[in-house]
């Protein structure tokens, strides 16, 4: 019997270092396309964090997500 272990465990966003740090370029891109598809505004001033949380939020809503 063989077990699977996660080797690449994802950190929660709000335990990021640089969590509060502006959300990246290619965050926002991704943002404005799920928000576009989801019928959602994306909210001024997100951090990194947030906009992570959001993406995984949206993701979930548009069926985008790739986990299950």
């Amino acid at each position: 019997m063989s077990t699977v272990t996660d080797h690449n465990p994802e950190k929660d966003p709000e335990q990021w270092v640089t969590g509060d740090e502006p959300p990246t370029g290619p965050q926002e891109s991704y943002l404005a396309t799920l928000a576009r598809e989801a019928g959602r505004d994306v909210p001024d001033n997100l951090t990194k964090a947030e906009a992570s949380q959001l993406i995984d939020e949206l993701q979930e809503q548009t069926g985008r997500g790739g986990r299950s």
